[in-house]
């Protein structure tokens, strides 16, 4: 019979310190197993060089790396989560399970796929918040119900948030007790057919200048003024609560963006359909015009709209936009081309390094006006308006656009007043037709 062991399932907590699961593993008395798994229900549907699962995998090197100097290895293996964990049954004496919770539904469906199977092995299957300050229950309003609107919901988050929410977890103090038992060997990432990407990931750097002046440079794309930490959240390579603690100190506006995220993440759990349908019904009855060949323009930055243009372009080259240039970007598509949002999320999911689904498709059903906010859809960005107010002087979009005021760059493919007049029709069509 083999020595009991318990397993630690790495998911997107890709740290080994502050680590909430990670360190409520490591409190026990048995060794534990460090698990990964690249799971080919999500990387089956990503092309082989996408630059997340390279960053995943680099990052669970840099971890190898690190357990080595313990003579600890992770365990990696690919393939579906409930395979991999039908034969880890038959060759580990496991005790007990340990992973941090997800808040979208395929995570909770798995996660409930693979309580069922340990469950049949008497295995408890623990699982802990750490990629969220708040649960999924813990900012509700007096009556026990979740918050649809953002304001009243950060101001309750700020009336709660306290020094427990905050407080480091320190599962880096006992590497030691990872098992010692031979592992699997570190696959190349060749073996795992994965291949590497040409699109560089922001730094894990929390830059306290950044987050000082965030309030005041964040809106403007030619400046460097946000964090960049996204994709670092995405894949909890830094600790929220380490990150919250600094916005707290250093920024309120910092704080909030912070808290959309954690409001778009409480909405996803309470309101999953949000998925696949607007938050509020009567949105799905837009008729979209869904111009495939308007998409493709879009897609490819040539609209003839600057600031739509460069935001796209930049998110082809880098996989990142900026956030203020998100928003004209999506108002534009859902707003001036009238094409539904789903298209827009989904084309974002695919080049985004920082994707996540809650934040995603909370951000897009704003700027449609079919989510949770108090101004729906006669909210219609200027693109024009936008560039004058947040790049003056066109540094941003010259950055993007070498052809820009050049015969070579199109003009607008729609008039602004023509598509806000016929947003406004279409949108109020599809409301009064409730």
């Amino acid at each position: 019979m083999q020595d009991p062991v318990v397993i630690f399932w790495f998911r997107r907590d890709l740290r080994l310190h502050d680590n909430k699961g990670l360190w409520q593993a490591l409190s026990g008395a048995l060794p534990v197993v460090p698990l990964f798994i690249f799971d080919t229900e999500i990387t089956g549907k990503l092309p082989a060089h996408d630059p997340r699962v390279e960053f995943i995998y680099n990052t669970l090197a840099q971890m190898q790396q690190k357990l080595q100097k313990h003579k600890k290895t992770i365990w990696i293996f690919k393939g579906k989560p409930e395979e991999v964990f039908s034969k880890l049954l038959t060759k580990l004496n496991i005790k007990a399970v340990y992973t941090n919770k997800d808040h979208e539904p395929y995570g909770i469906a798995r996660d409930n796929r693979i309580g069922d199977l340990l469950a049949q092995h008497s295995i408890p299957f623990h699982t802990s918040l750490d990629h969220l300050l708040f649960d999924k229950d813990e900012i509700v309003k007096s009556d026990g119900t979740p918050y649809n609107v953002f304001t009243p919901y950060a101001r309750r988050c700020r009336e709660v948030l306290s020094q427990d929410h905050l407080k480091g977890y320190p599962s880096q103090k006992f590497l030691c007790k990872f098992i010692d038992q031979e592992a699997p060997r570190f696959p190349a990432m060749e073996e795992l057919g994965f291949q590497p990407s040409a699109i560089a990931i922001p730094p894990l750097q929390i830059v306290e200048d950044i987050l000082t002046h965030y309030h005041k440079l964040r809106d403007y794309p030619a400046r460097n003024g946000t964090s960049k930490l996204g994709i670092h959240l995405r894949f909890g390579t830094v600790s929220i609560r380490a990150l919250a603690a600094e916005a707290l100190r250093l920024n309120e506006t910092y704080l909030n963006e912070l808290l959309w995220r954690e409001f778009y993440a409480m909405i996803l759990w309470h309101y999953p359909h949000v998925v696949n349908r607007s938050f509020k019904p009567a949105y799905d009855q837009v008729q979209w015009i869904n111009n495939e060949q308007h998409f493709q323009r879009w897609k490819e930055g040539n609209t003839g709209y600057p600031m739509v243009d460069a935001g796209m372009r930049e998110l082809a080259a880098t996989g990142y936009m900026h956030n203020r240039v998100r928003m004209i970007a999506a108002s534009f598509l859902t707003k001036h081309l009238l094409i539904d949002w789903r298209w827009g999320e989904a084309w974002f999911a695919e080049k985004l390094l920082d994707f996540e689904l809650s934040s995603n498709n909370g951000g897009w059903q704003w700027s449609a006006g079919s989510g949770c906010d108090a101004a729906p859809y006669f909210r219609i960005f200027n693109p024009t308006e936008q560039q004058k107010k947040f790049d003056p002087k066109g540094l941003y979009v010259s950055q993007w656009i070498p052809e820009l005021n050049t015969p070579k760059y199109p003009g607008p493919m729609v008039d602004h007043k023509m598509a806000r007049e016929r947003c406004l029709k279409a949108f109020k069509t599809a409301l009064n037709s409730r």
